[in-house]
Formats: structure tokens, C-alpha cells, sequence
């Protein structure tokens, strides 16, 4: 499986452990002033935020260019 996608340093790595990492690190209202989404900056969740991000191409595009920087 790994040769299919050999390139792609998000191959594998799921949204919620994407999400996690970030919470983990940045925190919610760091991250809320990175990537200004309401799921962030009002009563934020972990399901929620999955919720918003799998619906919202954009927003996960953000996350995840988000993730690369961080790692």
C-alpha cells in the first residue's frame, strides 16, 4: 500500500490523530488564531471539529498544510 502513494507524507495518517496533534501542541485558541474556524474558536470538540473537517474540504486543507508545518 505504501508504494501506491509513496510521496504523499499524509498517506496512512488519519484526520483525528491530525487533529490531536495539533490540540496537543498548539492548543485550542492557538490553533482557533491559526486557522480561523468557528469549530475552533467556539466550544470546541474534538468529534466536532472531525464533523466540520470531513464536510469542508477547505478547512481540512488548511489542517492538514497546518500538520506539515508542525511535524
Amino acid at each position: 500500500m505504501s508504494t501506491e502513494q509513496p510521496n504523499n507524507p499524509l498517506h496512512g495518517v488519519k484526520l483525528a490523530d491530525i487533529l490531536e496533534f495539533l490540540v496537543d501542541k498548539y492548543g485550542w485558541g492557538i490553533l482557533g488564531s491559526k486557522i480561523n474556524i468557528r469549530c475552533f474558536n467556539h466550544d470546541p470538540s474534538i468529534k466536532s471539529s472531525l464533523k466540520f473537517l470531513r464536510r469542508t474540504p477547505w478547512a481540512r486543507e488548511k489542517v492538514e498544510r497546518l500538520y506539515l508545518n508542525s511535524i
